[in-house]
């Protein structure tokens, strides 16, 4: 028996902040719009694939949701558990009701609408929409990355970043994290502080200054070119931490705001993993070559004994696993848009993309706001 068609204006791929706000702005403009959702929860980043001492790394004005700012009692720095109340009640005031349980497996023009065939267990819904709107975001999966002999001969536990909640199962163990950016240099400094031994690998440049150092950086560039925020705020870092290269932490040859614009890359939020590096509790090291029993063996010839192993080593979109790219010309066999800002949320036929633009919350908003108005214009 045929699967009946679920028609809708605007079909949401995604309930984490990009879909819940592009449902928000959808539904106060009384267009009609499904969300459908893999997990069994929104926002299931934040639920079930965070660790417990995340905040969000950017004041709470730079992190607000379209049309609902955060309570003004909020601290300015958001916590995991006050930003998940904060998207729970962001979807009860907007009336956004994801259908979860709900696994994209393809998606495909035909006729000039959007034939969407999701998995719901063992039963097939398809959906037909005018408008797709892929809000899965840039962090679907998580990345591990192919290193000589860590499947085939690793005799400790290695786990993404994604599953990593706290330090206490490896107290008193030795703990590789790999990556410098947020998650590695928190998780890092988490574990450090369950008296394991820690290492953590640098494998290229990074900028790393303090959330307030970020905060007055992105004042200051209201007002005054990139480059010359960048030396303020390279200056403010020299002062906080002094010469970081001297412990393994190079910086870029681009500033931070600069090499943002450039890479995509953020620069690293530091939260006290700095202070434990220069005081010898947590080991800065190079890139892994291969990993032979427990002993893990570097580029530059050292090796290291390890029990366990996190990798902080980004996410990918899986966005090409089930659309056919072609059809609305807006994503590249990696699965991220094929424009660049601004014009990386649309495409053709009557497709959107909402938190691709390595933007961060503040970019979701923004996408969300404009996928709203142009579909409301048509």
């Amino acid at each position: 028996m045929e699967n009946e068609m679920i028609k809708t204006q605007a079909l949401i791929i995604g309930a984490g902040p990009a879909g819940l706000a592009t449902s928000a702005c959808l539904n106060r403009l009384n267009i009609p719009n499904i969300v459908v959702e893999r997990e069994e929860c929104s926002a299931s980043l934040w639920k079930r694939r965070s660790y417990d001492c995340l905040k969000l790394h950017l004041a709470k004005h730079y992190c607000q949701l379209p049309h609902m700012p955060f309570p003004p009692n909020t601290p300015t720095f958001v916590s995991k558990s006050g930003f998940i109340t904060y998207l729970d009640e962001y979807a009860t005031r907007f009336n956004v009701s994801p259908r979860y349980n709900r696994n994209v497996e393809s998606a495909y023009l035909k006729d000039g609408r959007w034939i969407v065939e999701v998995g719901k267990g063992a039963e097939r819904e398809v959906y037909s929409a005018e408008y797709l709107v892929v809000a899965t975001g840039e962090n679907s999966e998580g990345v591990i990355p192919e290193i000589p002999g860590l499947v085939e001969s690793f005799q400790g536990e290695y786990l993404h970043s994604s599953e990593y909640k706290n330090g206490e199962k490896f107290a008193g163990k030795r703990v590789l994290v790999v990556g410098s950016g947020n998650s590695g240099m928190e998780i890092a400094y988490d574990v450090s502080k369950w008296d394991a031994d820690v290492s953590l690998v640098v494998h290229s440049p990074v900028h790393v200054l303090t959330r307030e150092i970020v905060r007055i950086g992105m004042w200051l560039l209201r007002f005054f070119p990139v480059k010359l925020v960048d030396r303020w705020c390279l200056l403010l870092a020299k002062l906080r931490f002094g010469d970081t290269s001297r412990y393994g932490l190079i910086r870029p040859t681009k500033g931070p705001f600069m090499n943002k614009l450039v890479t995509g890359r953020s620069p690293t939020i530091d939260v006290g993993c700095v202070d434990e590096i220069k005081a010898g509790k947590i080991e800065v090291v190079p890139s892994i070559k291969s990993i032979e029993g427990k002993r893990v063996v570097f580029v530059d010839g050292n090796t290291k004994r390890v029990d366990s192993i996190v990798f902080a080593t980004g996410y990918k979109s899986s966005v090409s696993k089930w659309l056919q790219v072609d059809d609305g010309d807006l994503f590249k066999e990696n699965g991220m848009p094929k424009r660049e800002l601004p014009d990386h949320w649309k495409g053709e036929n009557g497709l959107y993309s909402v938190g691709f633009g390595r933007q961060g919350l503040a970019g979701i908003t923004r996408d969300a706001q404009n996928v709203a108005r142009d579909i409301a214009s048509l």
